[in-house]
């Protein structure tokens, strides 16, 4: 998810009457209900075997055709972003809500119950998937533009209010930044930073850890967030201590990858730890802590009992380096699945 191919172009959000202009020749993407309209096309691979299932990509619409599916009712009137430019076309995201979905919500409200169960059981818009469903299958550009676009319609759905007056606030900047419709006070997009480590011995193994929530069999690297006042080291030995009872040293930056489920950046390390035996989940976020060796984790994922974070993650990257380093093949590490939302 840390792919990108389209410049930001930030010197276009200052110009209004540009980015109007840009908006009637731009390929724009549709983000509804923290889903984005695709189009399927079934891979050759896909056909030859049915397991595989099939693949998306974003769908990019002209202004004419937005303006068409906003006078259907399906959606509310949305806020438009501007994503970037690469020289020839500009690229937006329109954030909507879907209409059924809002009326479910505003029904739920009315009754005091929670929404969440009566929106899973409307029929699904089957051209309409979660970036989690079709992460793996977006080129570079898609992958950017799905990360800003929905990134910002996270942050713009819950920012509706100056946090200082407490006023009505509204986009701009090509949705960049809200602005206080009464005293002006300019509030920016917040990204909240949070580490994940890849934990080694000095055998190369390497400690994966299960949360409660997940998938059955599914393990993973240690992670968490940054606390006010925390430098990104500090914060790897303290989870990493919390979370599995081992200590570290050696920190090792390894890379940074956008998260917006709803607003982090992951910042990657490898560390060290001294004493592997102490190994322990904590018992509420982890509830079991495995050491893998490149053999172990072969064998656990022919038999099925081991599952690996998807592909677009930055936790299947890192894994992934991990096994490969001694040469080992990564057609191996076939334990990966697509999220289901």
């Amino acid at each position: 998810m840390a792919r990108a191919a389209i410049d930001r172009a930030g010197e276009l959000r200052l110009d209004s009457e540009k980015l109007a202009q840009l908006w009637e020749t731009g390929a724009i993407l549709h983000f509804s209900s923290n889903r984005f309209d695709v189009t399927k096309s079934e891979s050759e691979s896909a056909q030859s075997d049915s397991s595989i299932g099939d693949s998306y990509s974003l769908t990019f619409f002209a202004a004419e055709q937005i303006a068409a599916k906003l006078a259907s009712g399906d959606f509310s009137t949305g806020e438009k972003f501007f994503l970037g430019f690469d020289g020839t076309t500009a690229y937006f995201a329109w954030c909507t809500e879907d209409a059924a979905i809002a009326a479910v919500k505003a029904e739920a409200k009315k009754q005091g119950v929670p929404a969440d169960k009566l929106i899973a059981e409307l029929p699904p818009k089957e051209n309409f998937k979660t970036l989690r469903e079709i992460g793996d299958d977006l080129s570079d550009a898609e992958m950017g533009l799905a990360v800003h676009a929905q990134a910002l319609a996270n942050w713009h759905h819950t920012h509706q209010f100056c946090s200082r007056c407490g006023a009505t606030t509204t986009s701009a900047q090509g949705g960049s930044l809200r602005k206080c419709d009464k005293d002006a006070t300019e509030h920016y997009p917040r990204t909240d930073p949070a580490i994940i480590v890849l934990v080694k011995d000095k055998d190369d193994r390497i400690l994966l850890g299960r949360q409660k929530i997940w998938p059955e069999h599914r393990f993973s690297n240690f992670a968490g967030f940054v606390e006010p006042g925390e430098s990104f080291e500090n914060c790897v030995a303290r989870e990493v201590g919390e979370e599995a009872g081992v200590s570290v040293d050696d920190v090792i930056y390894l890379g940074s990858q956008p998260w917006p489920f709803p607003a982090s950046i992951m910042i990657a390390f490898h560390a060290i730890t001294n004493n592997p035996e102490a190994a322990r989940p904590d018992g509420q976020e982890i509830e079991e802590v495995r050491w893998y060796s490149r053999a172990s984790m072969k064998q656990e994922i022919l038999n099925k009992t081991l599952l690996l974070p998807p592909g677009m993650s930055v936790s299947r990257r890192m894994l992934e380096a991990w096994y490969c380093a001694d040469g080992s093949d990564i057609a191996d590490l076939t334990g990966g699945e697509r999220w289901s939302s």
